[in-house]
């Protein structure tokens, strides 16, 4: 079965036209070599499908003569990813949060006030410090 084929149908793919995508891209590989999307998958072979900034790496148990159910791809497939690929998924996701969060686009009317109102209270705190240093050399 071609490897394009065998990932849409253990279905880590939702299309067959996006498994070839991801082979012709260099992210799908075999013993660790890049892959056409024609390359024939046998049992016993380890495939390693670089999706969503995780390295998945996958046995392949036995090929299945068709799409499966969600419920049966394990009889086909052993997922050997390892555990440490997802946790850096998470810190990924931890990192991120610390910016403006995605969707919520250009600052509103309110941000912008809000931004204003805290340059224009760092501004009268440096004039305050300024004009007690005056007042202390007069002195």
């Amino acid at each position: 079965m071609r490897v394009d084929k065998f990932l849409w149908c253990v279905r880590y793919f939702k299309t067959r036209s996006l498994a070839t995508n991801a082979c012709k891209t260099g992210k799908v590989k075999i013993k660790g070599a890049n892959v056409k999307p024609s390359r024939e998958v046998f049992p016993q072979d380890k495939i390693t499908i670089r999706k969503n900034q995780i390295n998945y790496e996958i046995e392949i148990l036995d090929v299945p003569t068709s799409r499966l159910g969600a419920k049966l791809v394990g009889l086909y497939i052993n997922d050997i990813t390892p555990k440490e690929a997802f946790e850096k998924m998470e810190l990924l996701k931890y990192s991120k949060d610390y910016y403006r969060k995605k969707g919520v686009g250009r600052p509103t009317k309110k941000d912008r006030r809000d931004i204003d109102d805290w340059f224009e209270e760092k501004a009268e705190e440096k004039e305050t410090k300024v004009e007690d240093k005056e007042q202390d050399l007069k002195e």
